[in-house]
């Protein structure tokens, strides 16, 4: 009998400590390399234009009971196309999706049986959070869910106060009725979909990332697992996985009014550097109520295409090089090999059509060295006959010096305003010890 209690009590602590607490380290490195994901936030309080689930925290009754009553009725997205969107997301560049399958509203986006506050319950009565999946699968895109384990409508119905994290019963960890709601619908998304890559806890996630990896241990939880800042960059790396969050207008679901869009310039300029300080970016659309992504967004998206379609080697499974930056110049490395890139702004800084010279005083080169310009041959500029475009190198006691033209014409008007990246090979950081005869010349052309 004795042997037999040793035995379970051994079995317990067994099971307790091999409990799995942290994303698996081969996974993040497979969630480093994806770099860039669209972020989608969409629920049935677009048809409104307000700000995503907020506008129940402190309301009044009566105005939670239109709410949660009235805009069920009234959701009915005629034109959701989630091909469309997938299509658009893969153009981008973009590698993942996380979709907000459930907000701090409590409203389900998918066929839930835990609440009949869910999309199945309006005009629509379609499964939104299965098509997009599907769709994003179809064009080769991992799959992500934002959940948040906070619910109005559960604080609502059992007479708390609606609000984020101001009552100890906000939290799961304190309230078994919530914990168990948000359980089982954990347990809906991570059965009923295929293999689910990415959970977004948008809370507190004690408990709920736990019974996750218990689901799925290969599973990636970012929001409630790793740092993942909201509208704002670091001012240096981060060790290990990141993820920075951020909206193109001012607002994360749709909103009609007063809401000025970022650049595309200003989009593409945030991705460089946050894959430059090792972290992934993603970029939020807010469909409107019909089920469009907004005009102004499809087209940022595309001008974030064109770029990608040019430049997507320098983005996407690269590391952080020794150093971010150099003067206005950001760098990558490849993840695989020794090729550093270099991403140099345009604009007035670098016109079309014309060669400029740079020295990079980190960059120590050697007789292997060989630079390029993405998604260019450095042979031939549009129109102009004996024109010489060819990259020339010249590794200096200063650094590596490359002349290289700009000569990629994206638009007609040759005003293309994105960055150029150079593609450097076989080079090292500066401070490395060079071998005799290194600080030489190399090969003239490229």
């Amino acid at each position: 009998m004795k042997l037999t209690l040793t035995f379970a009590l051994l079995l317990i602590c067994s099971i307790t400590n091999s409990q799995q607490t942290s994303n698996k380290p081969e996974r993040e490195q497979w969630f480093m390399d994806l770099g860039f994901g669209m972020f989608i936030h969409w629920s049935l309080d677009s048809q409104i234009g307000a700000v995503i689930s907020h506008s129940m925290a402190g309301a009044s009754d009566d105005y939670l009971q239109r709410y949660i009553n009235e805009l069920p009725k009234t959701f009915n997205p005629k034109h959701f196309e989630p091909d469309d969107w997938a299509v658009l997301a893969r153009l981008a560049g973009m590698k993942y999706v996380v979709f907000t399958a459930k907000h701090h509203s409590g409203f389900c986006m998918w066929n839930t049986k835990t609440t009949e506050f869910s999309i199945m319950n309006t005009p629509f009565n379609r499964d939104a959070t299965k098509e997009i999946i599907d769709a994003f699968r179809k064009q080769g895109l991992a799959v992500g869910l934002y959940l948040s384990p906070e619910d109005f409508h559960f604080f609502y119905e059992h007479k708390i106060p609606v609000g984020r994290l101001q009552n100890d019963l906000h939290y799961p960890v304190n309230n078994p009725g919530l914990m168990a709601l948000d359980k089982a619908q954990v347990k809906e998304l991570l059965t009923n979909y295929g293999k689910i890559d990415i959970l977004f806890f948008d809370g507190p996630a004690e408990g709920l990332k736990e019974y996750a990896w218990q689901l799925d241990p290969d599973i990636i939880i970012t929001r409630g697992q790793m740092k993942t800042p909201e509208q704002q960059l670091p001012d240096k790396p981060i060790p290990g996985p990141w993820e920075a969050c951020f909206t193109m207008g001012t607002d994360w679901q749709y909103k009609p009014t007063n809401d000025p869009q970022k650049n595309g310039t200003e989009i593409i300029n945030m991705l460089i550097e946050i894959r430059a300080k090792g972290g992934n970016l993603l970029l939020n659309v807010g469909p409107k109520p019909n089920g469009e992504i907004q005009i102004e967004q499809e087209a940022l998206l595309r001008e974030i295409a064109l770029w990608n379609l040019v430049n997507q080697e320098g983005i996407h499974s690269i590391r952080p090089w020794e150093i971010i930056k150099e003067g206005d110049v950001w760098f990558t490395k490849s993840k695989e090999s020794n090729t550093i890139y270099a991403f140099i702004q345009t604009g007035k800084t670098w016109p079309y059509g014309e060669r400029k010279e740079f020295v990079f005083k980190t960059i120590a080169g050697n007789l292997q060295t060989r630079v390029s310009v993405l998604g260019y041959g450095s042979e031939l500029v549009e129109y102009r006959k004996d024109f010489d475009a060819k990259i020339y190198l010249n590794n200096t006691p200063i650094g590596l010096v490359i002349s290289a033209v700009n000569g990629l014409r994206m638009y007609t008007n040759n005003q293309w305003p994105n960055p150029v990246v150079l593609k450097i090979e076989n080079a090292n950081y500066k401070n490395q010890v060079l071998s005799d005869g290194e600080n030489s010349k190399i090969d003239g052309a490229k």
